[in-house]
């Protein structure tokens, strides 16, 4: 199911077709990738593990009606998935609650890297959900991923520092995008 079309690329569904799957896998099984992102299991070492981690995507967003998810950026001209864009409620420090705040976040392969498919696919979904009203979207990063703070930065989000108020207390380097004040 398509979320939502740029120019280049299509946002959707992440499916259980083998071609989907694969590429999960060789997304996140890439030390590349991982070394950035703080989620148990990862990297993946077997291929059987993609279905598990799509599981488990779509559980965590199946009370959301579509706003939120974890979506597949797939190429237009190519049909390459280039990687992944999410946008969900941030868990707090207690790790299973979520927080009211609103992240973005991409995850690309390699060899999709550098060609403004994170920055494209990442303000399509920002400019979505601040439509819907929220006020504010944060990108939370890694210390050191100076990649994903660039893109933060091409958004147009303001760096805050380091927080510690997601993910359990794991310090990262924070980004904010507020949106139009309602002028009701």
């Amino acid at each position: 199911m398509t979320v939502l079309t740029t120019e280049r690329l299509v946002v959707r569904e992440w499916t259980a077709d083998p071609a989907d799957l694969a590429r999960i896998f060789d997304i996140y099984s890439r030390p590349e990738v991982t070394r950035w992102l703080a989620a148990p299991g990862l990297p993946l070492a077997d291929p059987a593990q993609a279905a598990d981690r799509l599981a488990t995507w779509r559980q965590r967003h199946a009370g959301h009606g579509g706003r939120y998810g974890t979506w597949a950026i797939e190429v237009r001209d190519t049909g390459v998935v280039a990687g992944t864009v999410l946008l969900k409620p941030l868990p707090g420090r207690d790790e299973g609650v979520p927080t009211e705040d609103i992240e973005v976040g991409w995850h690309l392969h390699p060899d999709s890297q550098g060609r403004g498919f994170a920055t494209e696919a990442a303000r399509a979904v920002v400019a979505r959900e601040l439509a819907a009203g929220t006020r504010e979207v944060y990108a939370v990063v890694a210390p050191g991923n100076e990649a994903s703070m660039a893109v933060a930065r091409r958004l147009g989000m303001t760096h805050v520092g380091r927080r510690t108020d997601w993910y359990g207390g794991e310090e990262v380097e924070t980004f904010v995008l507020t949106g139009p004040v309602d002028a009701a």
